[in-house]
């Protein structure tokens, strides 16, 4: 009699199980449905932005000088790698989403809660160097992009800067949002150069699909560039802050989950048809080409002043942009590090430093463009480098912090999440310190050739 008892009570727990099995996975299955009426499509439409403007100015006016000597030198050899790029960025920044929507703080915060004042101070002065010497590369971008239209630097620079101050002092969070989201929009200028340059569609899908790697140093070195260009570390402090700055509550996280899953897949789309347009064009024409605004100029006897035109349009929208959210991203970060009140939606009298530090940085950046012979290669080699340096102690940073119950409770990475994520900052941190490497040392690899 027992025996029948127990055989019996246990068929009826797994019964019992099998139902509340059956209930989890319908319940993901009304979740997932809910993600797609109209309510929830409007609610993100609502948390959308941090996600999206963070990574698409990451294709800015290095980022696409970088993809037009990527397509200029190698053609289509190289699309590939954007794939693995996307997942990596995807993850590193959906980390940095997660953070900011549960705890409320941004990164420097938390690091300075956490690692203590001094790894604070020596990651901020590093990351304040790094920024200053991006955004003067910025406004190189928007010179050399209104020069191609034939407006000079010295009308156009000083009028950039100064359209940057207003938007940024002037407007609260949501018009300066809603700016950045117009600005990004514009980047499907480079979508229509892509298709107006004719490419071979299948030998596109081709490379972008099956690896090929050539033992050069100069594919070695440009290869560490085009990985080097996607993850910043100016872009997690400002996607947390972003976050921070919106509101976005725990409740609302999966929506501010593909607002970042969104951002990386677009951004590297846009890089993707910067190097087909090169790469079709200039490549197969033999042309050589050190900048965007090179391959801007040569686009337009190979195909067509329009497609020029929109390759220029495309890169002085990615330095204008760069030349909003660098300052912007600066003072965040400096602000919050130091404990200083820092936000858009604060006036002017609340937050005296941090508009403060913003103003500084758009002077001094676009003053020294407006000078003659500024060294602008040496100064964009040095972001590099200090870039370089301080993305490991970030990546680390954030893999600590993500893991932290204290701070994260519920929403810390799972075991499988943490191999994928520590995976992605290790290799990272490989080619990141091999960036660093091969801009001090140039010819490092001339063994290869």
């Amino acid at each position: 009699m027992p025996k029948k008892t127990n055989k019996f009570d246990r068929k009826k727990k797994k019964h019992r199980e099998l139902k509340d099995y059956k209930q989890i996975i319908k319940s993901r299955v009304i979740e997932r449905e809910k993600f797609f009426d109209l309510k929830s499509i409007l609610i993100f439409l609502s948390i959308i932005g941090p996600g999206i403007i963070t990574a698409n100015v990451d294709n800015d006016a290095g980022g696409i000088a970088t993809f037009s000597i990527v397509g200029g030198h190698f053609g289509y050899s190289m699309l590939w790698a954007l794939i693995p790029i996307t997942i990596s960025l995807i993850v590193v920044q959906e980390m940095c989403a997660r953070m900011g929507v549960v705890t409320g703080k941004g990164l420097s915060d938390l690091i300075r809660e956490n690692f203590g004042i001094r790894v604070t101070f020596f990651i901020m002065i590093g990351l304040l160097v790094a920024n200053i010497t991006v955004t003067i590369a910025e406004f190189a971008g928007i010179a050399a992009a209104t020069e191609v239209f034939g407006i000079s630097k010295y009308i156009a620079v000083p009028i950039c800067a100064i359209l940057v101050m207003s938007i940024i002092i002037r407007f609260n969070y949501k018009k300066v949002e809603k700016v950045f989201l117009f600005l990004a929009f514009f980047y499907l200028a480079y979508i229509v150069s892509g298709f107006m340059a004719h490419p071979d569609w299948g030998e596109v899908a081709k490379q972008t699909v099956i690896p090929t790697f050539q033992f050069s140093s100069y594919y070695l070195v440009v290869l560490i560039a085009l990985i080097g260009t996607n993850i910043t570390p100016w872009m997690q402090f400002y996607l947390q802050s972003s976050i921070v700055e919106k509101g976005i509550k725990p409740s609302e996280y999966k929506y501010s989950k593909w607002d970042v899953i969104l951002g990386c897949i677009m951004t590297d789309v846009i890089s993707f048809f910067v190097i087909v347009a090169v790469a079709t064009t200039i490549f197969k024409a033999g042309y050589n080409v050190e900048s965007a605004a090179d391959a801007a100029r040569a686009l337009a006897p190979l195909a067509g002043k329009y497609a020029s035109s929109l390759f220029a349009f495309g890169l002085f929208n990615a330095a204008f942009f760069g030349a909003c959210i660098l300052p912007l991203s600066t003072s965040f970060f400096v602000c919050e590090g130091f404990g200083w009140e820092a936000g858009v939606n604060k006036n002017f009298k609340e937050a005296k430093t941090f508009y403060s530090i913003i103003i500084f940085v758009l002077v001094l950046s676009a003053g020294l463009i407006l000078l003659p012979k500024v060294p602008l290669l040496k100064i964009m080699l040095i972001s590099q480098v200090i870039n370089g340096v301080l993305l490991p102690f970030v990546l680390i940073s954030i893999l600590f912090l993500i893991n932290n119950k204290r701070i994260m409770g519920e929403y810390t990475n799972s075991k499988t999440y943490n191999i994928i994520a520590a995976t992605t900052c290790v290799i990272i941190m490989i080619l990141t310190i091999l960036m660093v490497l091969t801009t001090i040392f140039p010819n490092m690899f001339q063994f290869l050739d």
